[in-house]
């Protein structure tokens, strides 16, 4: 079950996810992350074959959706293990609104909270979640997605000129 929101991310229920999804889709509650390693870098991974919406687009760390009663970061932290195989701790660095539709299949209309973190150890993906993994320096990152926008999920091209923009997070 997704969150709900309004405009201004108040809760006002909560709606399976393939609903929340369909057509133009419910506003609902969404997070991306960033982790970024000693030297800079942001795990970036390509979304598994098995995603309903945009599989094996490039993505950042990892995204998904809070339940009713986690907090963003609490929800990114769950994730992070269910589909990288570790969990660090999450700040909070902004929040945007998405509205994207893929090929007619379904569409994300969101509340999307910027998430980063610092990491160094094994990454162990779940292969269900999470086709390829690689480190990236943030600036390559962004001239590759200007090479090749129509590889890359929409919530990472809005995302990363913020996060390049903050600069460092150590």
């Amino acid at each position: 079950m997704l969150v709900l929101v309004d405009e201004k991310d108040n809760v006002l229920g909560l709606m399976n996810k393939d609903d929340c999804h369909k057509k133009d889709g419910l506003l609902h509650r969404g997070f991306i992350i960033f982790i970024l390693n000693k030297k800079g870098n942001v795990l970036i991974q390509k979304r598994s074959r098995y995603k309903k919406l945009w599989p094996l687009y490039w993505d950042a760390s990892c995204a998904g959706h809070p339940y009713k009663s986690e907090t963003y970061e609490r929800a990114g932290e769950r994730r992070l293990k269910e589909e990288l195989g570790f969990s660090c701790k999450l700040n909070l660095l902004s929040t945007f609104r998405l509205r994207a539709n893929y090929k007619g299949i379904g569409s994300e209309n969101e509340i999307c909270a910027v998430l980063f973190g610092n990491y160094d150890g094994p990454v162990v993906p779940n292969p269900h979640e999470v086709a390829e993994w690689k480190w990236v320096d943030l600036e390559k990152l962004k001239e590759m997605i200007s090479k090749h926008p129509e590889e890359y999920t929409p919530w990472l091209k809005i995302a990363l000129p913020e996060v390049i923009s903050r600069g460092s997070f150590h």
